[in-house]
C-alpha cells in the first residue's frame, strides 16, 4: 500500500470534480491512469482477469450482416415487425401470455437509458399534471438528471419506501443500482397495491432481469430464474392491474455494451378505453427522440431478438454464471468481516455500495483499486475481483479494512 500514491490519485479525482467530471467519468480516468490498477468502478461484467467480458457472438454476427443492409441510403426500421418483438420481449421476460394483448413495445435508442427517458417523456404526456418524481434513495443516480431535463422535481423515499399518490413512480426492478439490495417481496406487493389505490401509473427500471438470483446457476435452470424474477418483480403490479411503463436493458444481460442497441420499453395497461392515448403519446416520445429512424444495431438486435432468443438467452446465462463466480468467492472471502452482510442473500448484481471511512480513498487508491467514491460511499463491481483466489483476498482485505456495515 503506498499512501503518497493514493493521496496524489485523491487530489487528482478532486480536481476531475471540480472540472465538471462525474464520479463514474473520474473512476475511469484515474484507472487508465495507473498501470497497476484493477477496476472496480466501470459498470460492465469483467471476466476474473480484469478485462471486459467478451462481446455477444450473436449480436455481432447479426450486426454484421445488418451493415450489408445499408448500401441504399433510405430510412429504415423494424416497424413491420413490432408484434413479433413484443413477443420475443414477453417471452425473455418470462411474462405469461394471458397478459400480452395489454402490452405496447417501443424501441428507444440509447439502450436502458433511453427506455427510463422515454418511459417518463411518454407518462408525462399522458398524466401533464405530474409534478414531481418518486425515486429510491441510493438509486441510479441518472433518474435525476432525467428528471430535470424533463423539467419536473424529485422525491427520494427510502429505499423500502412507498411513494405518495402524489408523485409519478420510478422503483428499480432488479438488485438496486447502486447498492445491490434486492427488495423484499412484500415491500414489491406494497408499492403495486398503494399504486392501484391511489390510481397512479409506476416506472420499473429493469436494467438486471434476473440478476438479482444468479447466484442459483448452478442450482437452478437459467428459465427458473428468470421466472422467479419475473414473480418477484414484476408479476405484483401487472396482477394489481397497475398502469406500468417497464424500462429493459439488453445491455448488461446480454452484453452488449460494445454495441449499444436500443432499450425496450414495455407499456402495459389492461384498460382498453385509454389505448388510443396511449399510442399516440408513446408515437410522440419515439418520434421526438428520433427512435422511429433506427441506428442498423438496433435493427440487427430486433432481429436477433426474433430469430435467435434461445442463443442470446445462453449468453446471458453465461454472464449469470461469471456473477455467480464472482459473489461466491466474495462470500468465502469477507466471511468475519464488517462487509460480510454485502454477500448475503439480500444483496445481488454487480454493484455494491458500503460506507467508508474518511481515510478510505486515500487507502484504497493506495492499494491500486479504483471503485466510485461519493457522499461517503464506495461503489464497487462486484466481478471486479479477480479469479486468483490470493490477490481477490488481498482486495477484500483492503475493501473489508476501511468500509462500514450499513
Amino acid at each position: 500500500m503506498d499512501i503518497q500514491f493514493g493521496r496524489q490519485v485523491l487530489k487528482n479525482l478532486e480536481e476531475l470534480i471540480a472540472s465538471g467530471k462525474d464520479v463514474n467519468q473520474s473512476a475511469k480516468i484515474l484507472f487508465d491512469q495507473d498501470p497497476q490498477g484493477h477496476n472496480y468502478g466501470i459498470g460492465i461484467i469483467l471476466d476474473g482477469q480484469g478485462q471486459p467480458a467478451k462481446s455477444s457472438a450473436t449480436m455481432a454476427e447479426y450486426a454484421a450482416a445488418e451493415l450489408q443492409n445499408c448500401d441504399a441510403g433510405v430510412y429504415m426500421n423494424s416497424a413491420r415487425h413490432m408484434q413479433q418483438i413484443k413477443e420475443a420481449v414477453l417471452r425473455w421476460q418470462r411474462v405469461p401470455e394471458t397478459y400480452w394483448d395489454d402490452f405496447q413495445l417501443a424501441l428507444p435508442s440509447d439502450a436502458g437509458t433511453g427506455a427510463v427517458k422515454t418511459a417518463v417523456e411518454y407518462e408525462l404526456l399522458l398524466q401533464p399534471d405530474i409534478t414531481r418524481i418518486g425515486i429510491e434513495e441510493l438509486g441510479w443516480p441518472a433518474h435525476k438528471a432525467i428528471a430535470k431535463l424533463a423539467r419536473v422535481g424529485v422525491e427520494e423515499i427510502s429505499q423500502d419506501g412507498v411513494c405518495s399518490a402524489d408523485l409519478l413512480p420510478l422503483y428499480q426492478a432488479g438488485p438496486m443500482n447502486t447498492t445491490g439490495l434486492v427488495r423484499d417481496a412484500a415491500i414489491i406487493r406494497a408499492r403495486a397495491e398503494a399504486a392501484a389505490k391511489n390510481g397512479q401509473h409506476v416506472i420499473l427500471d429493469r436494467a438486471y432481469s434476473g440478476f438479482e438470483f444468479a447466484r442459483l446457476m448452478d442450482q437452478e435452470s437459467y428459465d427458473t430464474i428468470m421466472r422467479q424474477s419475473f414473480e418477484l418483480q414484476l408479476a405484483p403490479f401487472l396482477q394489481a392491474g397497475v398502469p406500468t411503463s417497464i424500462a429493459v436493458s439488453p445491455t448488461k444481460a446480454f452484453v452488449t455494451f460494445a454495441f449499444r442497441p436500443c432499450g425496450l420499453l414495455l407499456v402495459y395497461s389492461p384498460n382498453k378505453e385509454d389505448e388510443k392515448n396511449r399510442t399516440t403519446a408513446l408515437n410522440a416520445a419515439i418520434r421526438a427522440r428520433g427512435s422511429s429512424f433506427e441506428h442498423p444495431i438496433t435493427r440487427a438486435f430486433v432481429k436477433a431478438l426474433v430469430n435467435d432468443l434461445p442463443r442470446l438467452e445462453v449468453e446471458q446465462a453465461a454472464a449469470f454464471k461469471r456473477l455467480a463466480e464472482a459473489e461466491k468467492l466474495w462470500a468465502k472471502l469477507v466471511q468475519g468481516t464488517p462487509i460480510e452482510y454485502l454477500f448475503s442473500e439480500k444483496y445481488a448484481g454487480l454493484f455494491r455500495n458500503p460506507r467508508t471511512k474518511k481515510e478510505a480513498p486515500e487507502y484504497i487508491y493506495g492499494s491500486h483499486l479504483y471503485p466510485v467514491f461519493s457522499q461517503g460511499r464506495c461503489r464497487l463491481n462486484a466481478t471486479g475481483l479477480p479469479e486468483d483466489e490470493s490477490l481477490a483476498a488481498r482486495h477484500v482485505q483492503v475493501f473489508a479494512d476501511y468500509c462500514l456495515p450499513d
